[in-house]
């Protein structure tokens, strides 16, 4: 067994000191949630009595419910998307060896070279003339552009490292292609896939300017866009925001929280090669 030494006392000090620091904005986000809206901001902490009727106040009054729905449905929409065109993509840029292939690779890696907001105006003015102004179908082509890059570079990365044995012994057998990629390939790139819908789920749900610019004018609305109606032009209802906040991004934990473990995993084999 390993002895316990002073290098080891000072690594775990290190370690709780950096969990501190990360939990602090936990902690302003749950006091403030839970102070009285009419009392003074105080200082940073706790003030009795906790008020737990921020929640449903915050909930009721940001139309929370069918916001996080709308949410729910821009985010699944687009994470699909995303695994679909990404895991095929991926696998035709790492399975075929032309010099096109690299080229093309390269190519959706400077996706992550220019910022989304250059293109904002003339999407804005595409989205206009085309009707898309006001629909979540505009949103959601361009959360799916936009996790393409990455989702595309970690899927290329963890195929260039898997062996294809299998894929030679199911074309010996005379399987297809589309066949080969759905039976044999996409199932073993369970734990990328996982890491690609989890972290794309995170920027899609926490995204505020796309749905703030695009869904202008429309009744649909996502969750940021909730928690932002208790931020007026020169003030704040900070209790009711915090209190939105939370009750917004309690989906989103439940599902990093499943699928935590095949983020590891997904980096762990998925990008080591």
């Amino acid at each position: 067994m390993k002895r316990y030494t002073k290098k080891t006392a000072a690594l775990e000090a290190a370690l709780i000191a950096a969990a501190i620091i990360f939990l602090i904005p936990l902690f302003v986000l749950v006091s403030v949630a839970l102070r009285d809206p009419a009392g003074s901001p105080g200082f940073l902490g706790f003030t009795w009595p906790l008020k737990f009727g921020n929640l449903a106040t915050a909930w009721k009054q940001s139309q929370m419910g069918p916001s996080m729905l709308n949410s729910i449905m821009i985010t699944g929409i687009s994470v699909l998307l995303v695994i679909g065109i990404a895991s095929t993509a991926g696998y035709v840029i790492a399975r075929r060896t032309e010099r096109w292939s690299r080229g093309m690779f390269y190519l959706f890696l400077t996706g992550f070279l220019f910022p989304g907001q250059l293109a904002l105006v003339p999407l804005y003015v595409a989205f206009t003339k085309a009707g898309l102004v006001g629909n979540p179908f505009s949103v959601i082509l361009i959360s799916t552009a936009g996790n393409l890059p990455f989702g595309i570079f970690l899927y290329t990365a963890f195929l260039r490292d898997l062996a294809p044995d299998y894929e030679e012994a199911a074309t010996l057998d005379g399987a297809t292609p589309f066949r080969m990629f759905r039976s044999i390939v996409f199932p073993l790139m369970r734990p990328v896939t996982g890491t690609v819908g989890i972290l794309s789920s995170l920027a899609i749900w926490n995204d505020f300017m796309h749905p703030l610019l695009y869904l202008t004018g429309g009744s649909t609305r996502t969750a940021p866009l909730s928690v932002y109606t208790f931020v007026g032009e020169y003030s704040a209802n900070w209790p009711l925001v915090f209190s939105a906040l939370i009750t917004s991004v309690i989906p989103i934990l439940v599902a990093y929280f499943l699928m935590q473990r095949f983020i590891m995993r997904g980096f762990a084999t998925g990008l080591k090669g």
